[in-house]
């Protein structure tokens, strides 16, 4: 993926009346798969945005790794080499009351393969009306980047969105800290930045800030997790006894990272607090065998992290037949 062409159209990123519950549904048209589950009571479901083409995969993925080690791991499990396509998943919380939706993907800025939330929703049987509350895990374009159309309108009408303070208050700055991360292109952290910093405004009284360990709708607690960006956030959803964790941007990939957790991600705000806190994440995840969701491994992002010798693996959710 050219970063350059990406972000291009981010400077032009930036909001009802009440709809009778029976239409807040479209009707299935079945264009694009969706997965759709329960925990407890709560009905969820995933849907795409789409993917991301990144090319070269280092410095990107695993910057300063030995390249040699890199592709052999990548080959071992009959991966391209040359590029990754990153999964876009995006997943749905239905409550009793609520419709509750977990990042609003990329928006028009990256390109004709991603962006395709609207429509994924209306696939799913979802109007982007009858989203009453978004999430956002982090503020960085391929999340916060579909609240708005191309035209500045709001894609989300109905709903409140909710961001970390810490998040809020690092990207609101006006400087932002970026000396920890590998990411080397300034010009475009800049251009990303200014388009988060014109999102946010936006939303203005639409905008709700969260604590670390907030609980939100009798249904989920967000959980800092520091690194990827100062409020990068973690999604505890739970019903009945049971819950599963959106681990939001923690991995990138399910090759390369579970089994080196140290390899990173240029796009780590603070590359070596990412670091830590993946690992510190990943050892509980395994040790307590919890339920998975995660927002760019492969479709549908659901599955469980094992220990393996010094690293951890990602164990993918198997499914008989296709939904």
């Amino acid at each position: 993926m050219q970063r350059r062409q990406v972000f291009r159209n981010l400077m032009a990123i930036g909001i009802g009346a009440a709809i009778p519950f029976r239409r807040l549904f479209a009707q299935l048209t079945g264009n694009r798969s969706f997965h759709r589950f329960n925990v407890g009571e709560l009905e969820l479901t995933v849907v795409t945005d789409g993917y991301l083409h990144m090319q070269p995969i280092q410095p990107t993925f695993a910057p300063g790794a030995p390249a040699k080690e890199v592709n052999a791991l990548l080959k071992q499990q009959h991966r391209s080499t040359d590029a990754i396509d990153l999964g876009l998943n995006i997943l749905v919380v239905k409550t009793g009351k609520e419709i509750i939706l977990l990042d609003t993907g990329t928006g028009f800025s990256f390109g004709p393969n991603s962006g395709w939330l609207p429509e994924s929703l209306n696939d799913a049987g979802i109007l982007p009306a009858a989203i009453t509350q978004i999430i956002i895990t982090h503020a960085h374009p391929d999340h916060i980047g579909g609240v708005y159309t191309k035209e500045g309108a709001a894609i989300f009408p109905n709903a409140t969105v909710h961001l970390s303070k810490k998040e809020h208050a690092f990207w609101m700055a006006p400087t932002q800290d970026f000396s920890r991360s590998k990411f080397a292109n300034k010009e475009l952290l800049a251009t990303f930045t200014k388009a988060t910093q014109q999102t946010i405004t936006k939303l203005g009284g639409k905008l709700q800030l969260f604590d670390d360990g907030a609980a939100l709708f009798d249904c989920i607690r967000l959980e800092l997790a520091p690194g990827h960006t100062p409020g990068h956030s973690l999604v505890h959803i739970f019903s009945n006894g049971e819950s599963i964790t959106h681990i939001a941007d923690l991995m990138h990939s399910d090759v390369l990272l579970f089994p080196h957790p140290e390899w990173g991600f240029d796009g780590d705000t603070d590359f070596d607090l990412a670091t830590a806190t993946r690992r510190k994440v990943l050892d509980k995840l395994a040790d307590e065998q919890q339920a998975v969701f995660a927002y760019h491994l492969p479709w549908p992002g659901i599955g469980y992290v094992n220990k393996k010798a010094a690293g951890f693996e990602w164990v993918q959710q198997a499914f008989a037949i296709p939904d």
